[in-house]
């Protein structure tokens, strides 16, 4: 049984707080969206990336625990994320997609600040085949495209000399919904495969020339698990705790770093320069030869938050929430296949959130 990313956070406060995959967020609390205010937000309300739904998880309860405000949050994929905090019927959305010209004009004035940092990885379902198969961007892009159709392709087969692997046919699995996991992983396939990147190109939804749909990592998961010769892209978090074979993919320095909190950091630390007053993302995918540690699916998630427009006291419980989890809540974070924010980023970050109001 694929384990569930949604589950009721504990806390010490009475109000409950549901993170879902079916929806968005939910609460037993009185309040409304707008929260209550005694010096500022009792309940805060965000909705999107199922990525970063784990953390969000464990931060609601800490976050309860020590300060007695409900967060509630739905994991209804980025896309949906975008949509509910453009309609302000949130007062977060969180994203691992950066926001489009087009989203950011339609959000009106929204900041996207950068509060987590994990990776998309490439899960596999294949009889006979070990874990940790290799990949290049490119043979990836093909799988994906129907370029290459079978298990013991020569491509597949040069990348990793001496396994035996059959003749079993690929079926690509992707997501259906607006989906952080699937911008991170065509950003990645557009800036290693040129041909790609003319014919389905990154955004949070693209059109697949075939294979499987599926909504949300449990819904992309589900299909994966009862698909022989099925790959997906899902959050590296979500593979390793349902104990999916997943892929080495190869990076700029042709090595094959194993995703986790090392690799992903080393993704972060190759930045240089980081966007300023949350108007822009910062991609993290295919970085230089010179970081050769570094993971090549990596990504940002970003709480999206109006940089006015709210309530004084969502505004003032907003601006505590995203400090705290930029510093305390990122002790631990390793834990949960996350890696912690570079330093530079969050004192960008801590920049941002004063434009809150």
């Amino acid at each position: 049984m694929l384990a569930a990313l949604g589950l009721a956070a504990c806390g010490s406060s009475s109000s409950t707080k549901t993170i879902t995959e079916k929806g968005a967020a939910s609460s037993s609390s009185s309040s409304s969206s707008g929260g209550s205010s005694v010096g500022g937000a009792t309940t805060l309300i965000g909705a999107g990336s199922t990525l970063v739904a784990p953390l969000l998880q464990e931060w609601a309860s800490a976050y309860d625990t020590a300060y007695m405000v409900a967060i509630t949050y739905g994991p209804i994929g980025s896309g949906g994320g975008i949509t509910q905090i453009t309609g302000r019927t949130v007062n977060f959305g969180a994203s691992d997609a950066p926001l489009t010209s087009a989203e950011a004009t339609a959000c009106k004035g929204c900041l996207e600040i950068p509060w987590a940092l994990a990776a998309t990885s490439v899960a596999y379902n294949v009889k006979g085949a070990p874990n940790n198969l290799k990949f290049t961007g490119t043979v990836l892009a093909d799988m994906f495209t129907g370029k290459i159709t079978t298990w013991n392709a020569p491509q597949i087969k040069a990348l990793n000399p001496g396994v035996s692997l059959p003749d079993t046919k690929i079926v690509p699995i992707h997501r259906t919904d607006g989906s952080g996991d699937t911008y991170a992983f065509t950003n990645y396939l557009s800036h290693v495969d040129p041909a790609f990147k003319s014919s389905i190109g990154a955004a949070t939804t693209v059109d697949w020339p075939g294979g499987l749909g599926a909504k949300g990592n449990s819904g992309v998961g589900g299909a994966l698990q009862s698909t022989n010769g099925g790959i997906a892209y899902i959050a590296i978090a979500y593979v390793l705790q349902n104990k999916f074979d997943y892929a080495l993919v190869q990076n700029a320095a042709g090595k094959y770093p194993v995703p986790g909190p090392t690799s992903i950091a080393a993704a972060a630390n190759a930045v240089t320069t980081i966007p300023a007053g949350g108007t822009a993302g910062i991609s993290l995918v295919d970085p230089p030869a010179s970081a050769a540690g570094a993971y090549p699916i990596s990504t940002f998630t970003y709480v999206i938050v109006p940089k006015t427009g709210s309530s004084a006291a969502v505004a003032a419980g907003m601006k505590k929430f995203i400090g705290w989890a930029i510093t305390t809540g990122q002790v631990g974070v390793q834990k949960l296949d996350f890696a912690p924010l570079p330093a530079a980023v969050v004192a960008a970050d801590k920049k941002t959130i004063q434009l809150i109001q």
